[in-house]
C-alpha cells in the first residue's frame, strides 16, 4: 500500500468544484464529509474457479470415491468476468459486464453516459462521482462533464465498494454446486448484486468518516479497513 494523504470533500462543494480538500486534523473530517452525495464506483474481476480448483468436503471413512464426494470439473483455465458497479446510500447502479479491454472511449460510451450520469442526476444536484486513477478513467477521450472527486493514487482500500465486492464474492460462493460456466457466474453476480441489503451499503459508505480518521492517525499506513 502506498503512503498517501487522506482526502475529504469540502463543506462547500461549489467552492472547490467538487474536488477534495486535504485536511490535517481529525476533527475536520466528520464535519465536512458528505458521503451521501458520492457515487462510489469501481471495476472488479471474478474467476470461474478458485486458483487451485479445490473444493473441500467432510466425508466418512470409505467414502473417498463416493458419488456425493466427487465433483467433475473442467481444468482451471483462468476464465473470468469483469464487472463495473456503483453504490451510494440512495441507489446502486446496474452491475455492468465489461467485455474485453476497457478503453477511455468505451468507459465514456458504455458506463459514464448510460449509467453514471443518470445515477448522479438521481442522487441530486451536488452529486459527485468517485472513480480511481485507472487509465480508462483519466483518458483524454473521456469528455463527459460530471462533478468528479480527486482520488489519491493506490488507495483502493479507501473505497467502500471494495467491501461490496467481497460481499458479492461470498454470496456467489454460497451457491452449490459452483457456476458451471461464465454465463451462469455473471447471472449469479447480477442476482446477488441486487440482493445485497441497502442497509449493508449504507453502513459501508457511512464508515468513510472513521476510515479517514484512521488513515490520518496512521499517516496513510495500514488500518483495519
Amino acid at each position: 500500500m502506498a503512503t498517501r494523504r487522506c482526502c475529504c470533500q469540502a463543506s462547500d462543494p461549489e467552492a472547490c468544484s467538487g474536488s477534495l480538500c486535504h485536511h490535517q486534523t481529525k476533527t475536520e473530517i466528520p464535519r465536512n464529509w458528505k458521503s451521501a452525495q458520492v457515487l462510489f464506483t469501481d471495476e472488479s474481476r471474478f474467476c470461474l474457479e478458485p486458483a487451485d480448483g479445490r473444493i473441500r468436503v467432510w466425508r466418512r471413512r470409505g467414502e473417498h470415491f463416493a458419488e456425493g464426494a466427487v465433483l467433475e470439473r473442467q481444468r482451471f483455465d483462468g476464465s473470468s468476468v469483469m464487472v463495473w458497479g456503483g453504490i451510494s446510500p440512495r441507489l446502486r447502479t446496474p452491475l455492468y459486464h465489461v467485455v474485453g479491454n476497457l478503453t477511455g472511449v468505451r468507459y465514456q460510451n458504455e458506463i459514464l453516459q448510460p449509467l453514471v450520469v443518470p445515477a448522479l442526476q438521481a442522487i441530486g444536484p451536488r452529486a459527485i462521482l468517485q472513480d480511481d486513477n485507472a487509465p480508462p478513467h483519466r483518458s483524454a477521450a473521456v469528455n463527459t462533464r460530471v462533478n468528479r472527486m480527486l482520488w489519491p493514487a493506490n488507495s483502493p482500500d479507501l473505497n467502500p465498494i471494495e467491501h461490496m465486492w467481497d460481499e458479492l464474492c461470498c454470496r456467489v460462493q454460497q451457491h452449490h454446486p459452483p457456476p458451471a460456466n461464465l454465463g451462469q457466474l455473471l447471472q449469479w453476480l447480477q442476482q446477488e448484486w441486487n440482493g445485497v441489503p441497502r442497509a449493508f451499503i449504507c453502513n459501508l459508505i457511512y464508515s468513510m468518516r472513521q476510515r479517514c480518521v484512521e488513515y490520518l492517525a496512521h499517516n496513510g499506513g495500514y488500518t483495519r479497513y
